[in-house]
């Protein structure tokens, strides 16, 4: 029999071969697994990668739509702002501009990459808010001079909120650091003039041949959330008084037809909580006109105050918008100064 295997010159018992023939087609089932799940694995992983960069496609194009609605909505911001300036010299809160937008969908104008058949969830919200309603931090200091007498407001402000006061002294301090500074000799005068400017961190030399030891270099104050790089204040006091204190660029008056009696208290020396909420209930039956309306429906609690103190328009306003496109949500706030009629964006920040 030629065809049976032989070993030694012996014929191979046949369970030998059929065992030898079973462990080689389990060798090849095990090899074609084995290929078949890599090649799987291969393909799985392409498919992953595309599915990211789609993803991450798809993130940029909501990122960048919803930059578009939000700057949209500042424009449309600015408009109403404009049109109250012509219509109006004071600003309250029954004016278009303090009317809260609630989410409001945006099927209609923003397209959201969903077929026709599918819903979209393109939303916008948001409120315009008086800065100038809230205690402005860059009273503290002007040209790197601490001014006594808005530390004495500030204080009694943390007094209201139950924070301690003499924190007021030291954010006053640090916001002074943070400011330019007018030159001793030729700066200002009494009557406002200006002399050169010298920066808080390159003091004037008074003995030029010592050896020039420059100081720290200090921020300038923006953002209330900059107060946490001062001794003392605590993120739980920053949210506290995220509702009654502000920064703006320049020093500004109060608007008695928006503010909140914490702060109206302490802007008006001598007057008390109950004294400012009767005010602020008075402002609510009817807004003030003028300075001359506030201090004639209260001419006995008023003797302190000056133009520069409280007034009853605004140069500034804080926006907050919320823009959500699918599961993407953008919340930021801007600053938008009023000039006249001219209305320009200061900063935007997301929150």
């Amino acid at each position: 029999m030629s065809g049976t295997p032989r070993l030694s010159g012996r014929l191979l018992p046949g369970s030998f071969v059929a065992g030898r023939l079973a462990r080689q087609r389990g060798v090849a089932v095990v090899t074609a697994l084995l290929l078949t799940t890599l090649a799987i694995t291969i393909v799985a992983s392409l498919f992953w990668q595309q599915q990211v960069q789609v993803r991450s496609i798809e993130n940029q194009r909501l990122q960048l739509q919803k930059k578009w609605v939000l700057r949209g909505a500042l424009d449309w911001v600015r408009l109403i702002l404009r049109e109250d300036a012509t219509h109006s010299t004071v600003d309250w809160l029954g004016e278009p501009w303090a009317v809260n937008l609630e989410e409001t969908r945006l099927d209609q104008y923003v397209e959201n990459g969903r077929g026709d058949s599918e819903e979209s969830d393109a939303t916008l919200s948001g409120h315009v808010t008086d800065a100038q309603s809230r205690f402005n931090l860059s009273n503290l200091a002007t040209n790197g001079e601490v001014s006594p007498r808005e530390v004495k407001v500030f204080a009694k402000l943390l007094s209201n909120l139950k924070i301690d006061t003499a924190l007021a002294q030291v954010a006053a301090s640090s916001i002074a650091l943070s400011q330019s500074k007018l030159a001793a000799a030729g700066g200002s005068s009494a009557s406002g003039a200006t002399g050169p400017i010298i920066s808080a961190s390159t003091p004037a030399q008074t003995n030029p041949s010592s050896e020039d030891i420059p100081e720290v270099q200090f921020l300038r104050f923006a953002q209330l959330d900059d107060l946490l790089s001062v001794a003392g204040f605590t993120p739980q006091m920053v949210q506290k008084l995220r509702d009654y204190v502000t920064v703006l660029p320049r020093s500004t008056p109060v608007n008695v037809n928006t503010t909140t009696a914490e702060v109206l208290s302490a802007r008006v020396e001598g007057l008390s909580l109950t004294d400012a909420a009767a005010m602020i209930s008075s402002r609510d039956r009817a807004h003030y006109l003028n300075l001359a309306d506030f201090r004639q429906r209260f001419p006995d609690k008023l003797n302190s105050i000056t133009d520069s103190d409280i007034s009853t328009t605004t140069s500034y306003f804080i926006v907050n918008g919320k823009v959500k496109l699918s599961r993407s949500l953008l919340d930021s706030n801007a600053l938008i100064e009023r000039s006249g009629v001219t209305t320009r964006i200061l900063w935007i920040k997301e929150n």
